[in-house]
């Protein structure tokens, strides 16, 4: 009878992205929800509805030389290697967020920020190079915990800043120890408060995670922030998720010990903010304005903000202009619902 060699697998780490267009419910935060009520949020979730995530192919070489797996969930991604595998400490995994859904745009936070794609020429080394602003990159070097109903959770993105000078609308910030979001662009930003204590929160994606620019040297004209394009990120990219096996600093963000898997693998999470906006009330039949919401409201795809009233579609949200003009401020978002 032939030998049969049985190879054990654990989980290296999980990463799950979580939005909350999905996962609130009206204006109660999915975190804040009973237990029961968040289970069945979750088992209709499926974050593959908006978004792919895809290893880069030099993390799909990385991950063949270990006889690693790459598994997309409704979660998220799942990476598994043999529980014998050797990882060094400085190996980076690298994988590529696309958005596929064009309503994810309309429905979530952060997303009127431009992502204009910019070519210089590079003369040190006679070649055209291409970057893409404002493109956010996530990793567990950076990454922030919370502890949340008294379990610690592993975000990527960084801390959410205190409010500049420069912040657009929907930019989030720690005022007070509160999280805010701005509901106009500055100078005389409109804002609102999202929670009283941004520690009682979980960490959304926001503006710090998109990193400066470092350019090569002898290279000018570059943007201030974003991300260098290169045949294994498309034009589309929407963001970079870059894991790291072993974290310095915080061994719970780790993924290895003495270069093996942990016995616990850690599970990282991403967490996108849905977008909030005036609810304007129109007369559908002479389309003039009956009411207006007097703050912002969260967009969900279930509950309802606005309690008795009728809550606008993803596809309703429009936005104001200082004198109408798409190129100056923002002065507020707001969607349309016809009655």
């Amino acid at each position: 009878m032939a030998e049969r060699i049985r190879i054990g697998y654990k989980r290296l780490f999980e990463v799950r992205l979580l939005h909350h267009y999905w996962l609130d419910f009206g204006a109660a935060n999915f975190d804040s929800l009973p237990e029961a009520r968040k289970t069945k949020l979750l088992l209709t979730y499926d974050c593959r509805k908006f978004i792919s995530i895809q290893p880069s192919k030099t993390t799909e070489s990385k991950l063949k030389a270990l006889n690693g797996i790459f598994k997309n969930t409704a979660l998220g991604l799942v990476v598994a290697v043999p529980e014998t595998a050797i990882i060094s400490d400085d190996e980076v995994f690298t994988f590529i967020l696309t958005i596929t859904e064009p309503d994810f745009y309309t429905y979530t936070s952060l997303t009127f920020i431009n992502h204009k794609i910019v070519e210089l020429y590079y003369p040190a080394k006679d070649k055209i190079l291409r970057f893409k602003e404002n493109i956010p990159v996530f990793t567990n070097l950076t990454g922030v915990s919370r502890v949340l109903n008294g379990e610690k959770l592993l975000f990527l993105s960084k801390e959410i800043p205190t409010p500049d000078a420069n912040d657009k609308v929907e930019f989030l910030n720690i005022t007070a120890g509160a999280l805010v979001q701005l509901t106009s662009d500055q100078p005389g930003a409109a804002f609102q408060q999202i929670a009283a204590s941004a520690a009682g929160m979980p960490l959304f994606i926001n503006q710090k995670d998109t990193p400066p620019l470092i350019p090569p040297a002898g290279l000018s004209g570059n943007p201030e922030n974003g991300i260098l394009l290169s045949p294994e990120i498309p034009d589309h990219v929407f963001g970079l998720i870059h894991i790291s096996a072993n974290n310095p600093t915080d061994p719970d963000f780790s993924c290895t010990t003495a270069r093996h898997v942990k016995a616990s693998f850690p599970v990282f999470q991403l967490r996108f903010k849905n977008r909030s906006a005036f609810w304007k009330y129109l007369n559908k039949n002479t389309g003039a304005e009956v009411t207006e919401s007097t703050a912002a409201l969260p967009l969900t795809s279930s509950g309802n903000a606005g309690v008795n009233k009728r809550k606008p579609s993803e596809q309703a949200v429009k936005v104001k202009y200082q004198n109408n003009d798409p190129t100056k401020r923002i002065l507020k978002i707001f969607a349309e619902i016809f009655e």
